[in-house]
């Protein structure tokens, strides 16, 4: 295979991709504008629910732009390979392949960020403030990307490096290392994500003594967990939307709840909703995803390093001999059908272990109080009740709430 055919190949998987996605978004407008099931009707007054289909008409011209804007960039960067000039200009400047390597990506991000940063302004500022969501402040939002870009240096550059070190070290089979420093660094931000990340952007506090602590401890001791670790985050900082989220391993798990949650709902909603995120971890939810993540990771990593040393790949991407950062460009795009199959998979799989932490609350007496709590929070987040069922399929990692209302009640 030439180079030329290679390039056209990659080009045509970024379309398809494309193609596919604003494929499966028509077809989730057109379902937007179904019927609202018998189940779910009264959920949205007449007024309300005219917003939310606003909202989510905004949100898919939005999706459909920024999506067509970032794929045109793309394909102008691979037919004209800037790719491959980027990598010579990065050479030029230092002979050290880890430097280059940091240099080169560091241009990629910087570059992307500016040119995304009008899409994130818009968003924020405009569709979510419109719609009442946003309370991020400008001070806040600069503060944000300031600190996310700080820590894309200091983890994300600091993890690339050593994987192209243990890669000049190993040469093809630096995939094992590579996996084995990948799964440490994701099991240490499994473990420590909410006490080391979190509070460079949230502050987090001990959920105080009351009846809702009560009514949790109460429900703990029911279901023999062992509850030491609830916090209050100060998601209302940035948005009115409301959630909450089981993190860690072992003693090092902690469960988030947002302020807007225990604004938005009753105690024993609360209660329903935190037995959900302990039916996770009942269930090992998140010990299944990390070992599936992990090994979808080594068979990614097993087959990179097969394609590392290929000369037509080096030039399709517009170089003369194989280089690990525009290997790893395109490696990644030509994997995408098969990262596609894995996430519909993995979507799957997660959707499944939502109805068994719901299926866990309604056996503790709780799903009444799980269905007025998703009820709720759906109406609070303006979510579409109609959506398409591939569309499901390919992007939700949760079951539509009509589906989880009727598995709760079929229980």
């Amino acid at each position: 295979m030439s180079s030329t055919t290679l390039l056209i190949i990659i080009m045509a998987i970024v379309l398809a991709e494309y193609l596919l996605s604003e494929w499966l978004s028509f077809r989730n407008s057109k379902s937007s504008k179904l019927p609202v099931p018998q189940q779910l009707e009264g959920l949205y007054d007449a007024e309300k629910y005219e917003k939310q289909q606003r909202y989510f008409r905004v949100n898919s011209r939005f999706s459909f732009v920024s999506s067509t804007f970032s794929t045109i960039v793309m394909l102008l960067l691979l037919s004209t390979q800037l790719f491959g000039e980027l990598y010579e200009y990065c050479s030029s400047i230092t002979t050290h392949i880890i430097a280059v390597n940091i240099i080169f990506f560091g241009i990629i991000l910087i570059a992307s960020d500016i040119t995304t940063l009008p899409f994130q302004i818009y968003e924020t500022f405009v569709i979510e403030e419109r719609f009442g969501f946003n309370k991020t402040t400008v001070k806040t939002f600069i503060g944000d990307k300031i600190k996310s870009l700080f820590l894309t240096i200091i983890l994300g550059g600091g993890l690339l490096s050593l994987i192209v070190w243990l890669y000049t070290l190993l040469g093809t089979n630096f995939w094992w290392a590579a996996f084995c420093v990948a799964i440490s660094f994701s099991l240490v931000m499994s473990m420590f994500y909410s006490q080391l990340i979190v509070p460079l952007f949230n502050k987090q506090t001990p959920l105080p003594e009351g009846e809702l602590r009560d009514e949790i401890n109460e429900f703990a001791q029911r279901a023999g967990f062992k509850i030491t670790n609830i916090y209050v985050i100060d998601g209302s900082k940035r948005t009115t939307k409301a959630n909450a989220y089981f993190t860690g391993l072992g003693k090092k798990k902690r469960i988030v709840l947002y302020d807007t949650l225990i604004e938005e709902l009753t105690t024993k909603e609360v209660v329903a909703v935190l037995a959900h995120e302990i039916g996770h971890y009942k269930k090992r939810h998140t010990l299944q995803n990390f070992f599936m993540s992990g090994l979808a990771m080594l068979i990614q990593l097993y087959i990179l390093s097969l394609t590392l040393t290929n000369v037509t790949m080096a030039e399709a991407m517009g170089a003369s001999e194989p280089v690990f950062a525009l290997s790893l460009i395109a490696f990644g795009i030509l994997y995408t059908p098969v990262d596609l199959l894995t996430g519909l998979f993995m979507n799957s799989v997660s959707r499944r272990a939502e109805y068994q932490a719901d299926d866990f609350a309604a056996k503790y007496g709780l799903g009444e109080e799980l269905i007025t709590s998703l009820k709720k929070l759906s109406v609070k987040s303006l979510s579409n009740l109609t959506p398409d069922k591939l569309y499901v399929k390919f992007y939700y990692s949760h079951p539509t709430l009509l589906q989880r209302i009727l598995a709760i009640k079929k229980d």
